[in-house]
């Protein structure tokens, strides 16, 4: 027998012994310690499962009651007239309060007490602060819209910054929307609007309605002012209890320029704006009063 088979053979026998050992420690081994581990880990994940089951029905829970907390605040709000604007805040408010309420709850179910999330919070507010100072910027600015008023929903307002117009539709915690006449969306930030200018035009009843047209030099000027007048005390949305005023606002280069000013309901504006000026263009075509537009003369020499 050679060098190499006595290896062989020696590795195999320690091998065997090796495996034979094994087997006896399996043998003498009592199935009851893994009964028991695994019985010690019952409680554990039992406990785990119950945790989560009652986190889900405090959610649920929470859930309705935040939508019963919200309806009271609506009726109450309804009751004691307050603005809708301030509504739609103050409920966007409430519900963002209620549900980090709900959650630091949950968070104690699974040994996260209040005492520790306060401290993260605490902790983390200068970060959370610079990230959010735009956030923070925009709550405080919807707090100043609903105090100060400078409109409401319902308004018609145009923001001067950047020309944004339309009628307010929401005013949130930190968006403003407003709805445009082609029923678009426009989203913007209520820092924007409270540290900027904006013209509220709905803010009144009433306006006036100011036109300009211009006359030609030719034309009998008093006949003018009087169709002016007429068109504008015929029409159905003046007020007739303010005063209408028809006057030579500028002579210019070509043209003499008529102003009139009548005043109407605020909802009414656009609508007698478009039909003064039709019937305004009608009324002077039928006395031959000539609104003066540019014309070449070309002279042609042989």
């Amino acid at each position: 027998m050679g060098i190499q088979d006595i290896t062989d053979v020696t590795t195999e026998a320690v091998t065997l012994e090796d495996v034979s050992a094994a087997a006896e420690k399996i043998k003498d081994t009592n199935p009851s310690m893994i009964r028991q581990w695994l019985e010690s880990l019952l409680p554990g994940i039992l406990g785990f499962a119950l945790e989560i089951l009652l986190a889900a029905v405090i959610y649920f829970i929470g859930t309705k009651v935040i939508k019963l907390a919200r309806k009271i605040l609506k009726r109450w709000l309804e009751k004691s007239d307050a603005d809708l604007g301030a509504r739609q805040f103050l409920d966007a408010l409430l519900k963002y309060i209620l549900y980090f309420i709900l959650i630091v709850l949950i968070l104690t179910l699974f040994g996260i007490t209040t005492a520790s999330v306060v401290a993260v919070v605490g902790s983390a507010g200068l970060t959370v602060g610079l990230a959010l100072q735009g956030s923070l910027s925009n709550f405080a600015g919807g707090v100043l819209i609903l105090l100060l008023k400078p409109f409401k929903v319902g308004d018609y307002i145009k923001e001067d910054t950047h020309g944004n117009e339309g009628t307010v539709a929401e005013i949130s915690i930190f968006y403003t929307k407003l709805l445009t006449v082609d029923q678009r969306t426009i989203v913007i930030p209520n820092g924007t609007l409270a540290n900027s200018s904006l013209t509220n035009v709905t803010h009144s009843d009433k306006r006036q309605l100011a036109l300009q047209v211009g006359i030609a030099y030719e034309a009998d000027l008093r006949l003018a002012k009087e169709v002016l007048y007429n068109v504008a005390d015929s029409d159905t949305a003046g007020l007739k209890d303010e005063e209408i005023k028809v006057f030579v606002s500028e002579l210019g280069a070509s043209e003499v320029t008529l102003g009139l000013r009548i005043w109407v309901k605020t909802e009414d504006y656009w609508e007698a704006k478009w039909r003064l000026t039709e019937n305004i263009k009608l009324a002077f075509d039928e006395h031959k009063i000539e609104i003066p537009y540019q014309k070449i003369d070309i002279q042609m020499q042989k």
